[in-house]
């Protein structure tokens, strides 16, 4: 606290900082005015930090808030029984998911049955996001398919760029994003790690990691 402010008092402080809050309104209220813009937007999570896909279902359970129809595929996540997955299911009537993955690559050790896989999850992502029944479609962990190469970028491009209804918001997760993705998404946010347990030997955790 600078010399200046420590001999003010506290109404004086208040009134200071009232003024200076009412400013800030204002400029945020001015900016805001101009944003009129309102369309599906096409949001990648990214980056080699925790918290990509937690950060889709995170948009998935705001959606279902507003009382907006939502489309779940996940395209690596295989067997494994996700906390969103059970949660997802109190709201059946609002979300549609499918779990297409079969597991991680390393898992299958058969790139011919995870190119099968990417591609029936892809037709069917496909499908809810053109069909007019979903407002927010996601894409779990479609960067993970497009990393190796499963499918080739140039088709989902073109898809999003051309085919994606105007209204329909589409997420993307997995780390990796290709640029050509990230070129054409409106928003795109990088997970970058500091730390994680992992590293101390640390198990997943459930209601953490799944």
């Amino acid at each position: 606290m600078s010399d200046k402010t420590q001999d003010l008092s506290e109404e004086e402080l208040d009134a200071r900082h009232a003024e200076k809050m009412r400013k800030k309104k204002a400029a945020r209220d001015k900016i805001m005015a101009t944003k009129t813009i309102e369309k599906g937007l096409l949001i990648v999570h990214t980056g080699k930090g925790k918290g990509k896909s937690t950060a889709g279902f995170g948009m998935v359970f705001r959606s279902l808030g507003h009382g907006h129809s939502v489309g779940v595929v996940q395209f690596v996540k295989g067997r494994l029984e996700t906390g969103e997955r059970m949660a997802l299911d109190r709201f059946s009537d609002l979300v549609t998911v499918k779990r297409m993955g079969e597991g991680f690559t390393w898992e299958t050790q058969d790139r011919q049955r995870d190119i099968a896989a990417a591609r029936q999850a892809w037709e069917a992502a496909k499908e809810m996001i053109t069909s007019g029944e979903h407002r927010l479609v996601l894409c779990d962990e479609l960067n993970i398919v497009l990393r190796y190469d499963y499918i080739p970028i140039e088709e989902i491009v073109a898809f999003l760029r051309d085919e994606k209804p105007e209204d329909v918001h589409v997420v993307i997760t997995g780390r990796n994003a290709k640029e050509e993705l990230i070129e054409i998404a409106d928003l795109v946010t990088d997970m970058t790690q500091i730390k994680h347990p992992f590293r101390s030997g640390v198990k997943p955790q459930e209601g953490i990691e799944f």
